[in-house]
């Protein structure tokens, strides 16, 4: 394989992970933009929708689309629940108090995963419409299910973002984010925001366990790949919507072409150099708003 080639399918998977950090960072963005809390428990609503997906088409007999979606459904509720049941009831305490709360969930979400029957501590593998299947073009071999990880991506972003422009929910969730006591005053119910926000998160983090499935398998510690996300949000400005898909690129493909052309050891970390770099030059990130305060 000439080196053009090589690089290219490097940066082509390095696109695909990219993606799914982005969804998973763009969790983190809407609830910080919501609450100003930083979740970190989202990288558990991966591991929950990975499980769920893989009960539903190993066990149950589903077909893999009708599994993605009832996943990201369920996941969606599981979001909608823990707001209301848990999380809810801590409205108007410290951040502090909020994030400490959203780490224990996060431990406890990976314990209870590894109890249960048919889940456990081993490794698993959904079966997927793309599995062994790939576009050649000259040298150039693409699987299709890191070209299917794109491809959906880009139709989930693209629904997200009517739901943001054209729907009165989405509207009052982007009020709600620009000024919570302005939108109090139009008379939107902060607290519902609250619970729509939740929902979407969870289910974006179930959404993005399921299309990282086929490449890392199902299992309990699938949590810490998505905590990767979180310097993608930092770095596309973590109250940045498109910030965060840009910001996860950004760190998938820095990974892939240092998993190639990098010593080992050093793929894990290039990304935080170019973090680093990004937020000495512009500490509010890609795409973050300068904020000045006055003294």
């Amino acid at each position: 394989m000439s080196l053009l080639n090589e690089i290219l399918q490097a940066v082509l998977y390095g696109i695909a992970t990219g993606c799914i950090y982005g969804l998973v960072a763009l969790g983190f963005v809407l609830i910080y933009k919501a609450t100003e809390v930083v979740n970190f428990a989202q990288g558990e609503m991966m591991v929950l929708g990975a499980f769920i997906a893989y009960t539903l088409i190993t066990f149950l007999g589903l077909p893999y689309w009708a599994a993605l979606l009832l996943a990201t459904f369920s996941l969606g509720i599981f979001g909608l629940l823990l707001e209301r049941i848990v999380l809810r009831s801590l409205i108007g305490e410290p951040v502090f108090s909020v994030v400490m709360l959203t780490i224990g969930l996060g431990i406890f979400l990976r314990s209870l995963v590894s109890m249960i029957p048919g889940w456990g501590t081993e490794t698993h593998g959904i079966k997927t419409p793309f599995a062994d299947k790939a576009v050649r073009y000259g040298e150039l071999l693409l699987s299709w299910e890191y070209l299917a990880i794109i491809l959906l991506t880009v139709v989930l972003i693209i629904i997200i973002s009517c739901f943001f422009r054209f729907t009165k929910i989405g509207v009052a969730m982007r009020a709600t984010a620009q000024n919570q006591l302005a939108a109090v005053y139009m008379g939107i119910s902060v607290t519902r925001v609250f619970s729509y926000t939740w929902t979407i998160s969870a289910a974006l983090g179930g959404f993005a366990g399921i299309l990282l499935s086929p490449i890392t398998f199902v299992h309990m510690n699938m949590g810490f790949i998505g905590l990767r996300a979180l310097p993608a949000a930092v770095l596309g400005g973590f109250e940045s919507i498109p910030g965060a898909i840009v910001g996860g690129i950004v760190i998938g493909v820095t990974e892939s072409l240092a998993g190639v052309y990098l010593p080992v050891g050093l793929k894990d970390i290039a990304a935080y150099i170019i973090l680093i770099f990004v937020l000495i030059i512009r500490p509010e990130g890609l795409f973050g708003i300068k904020e000045k305060k006055k003294v």
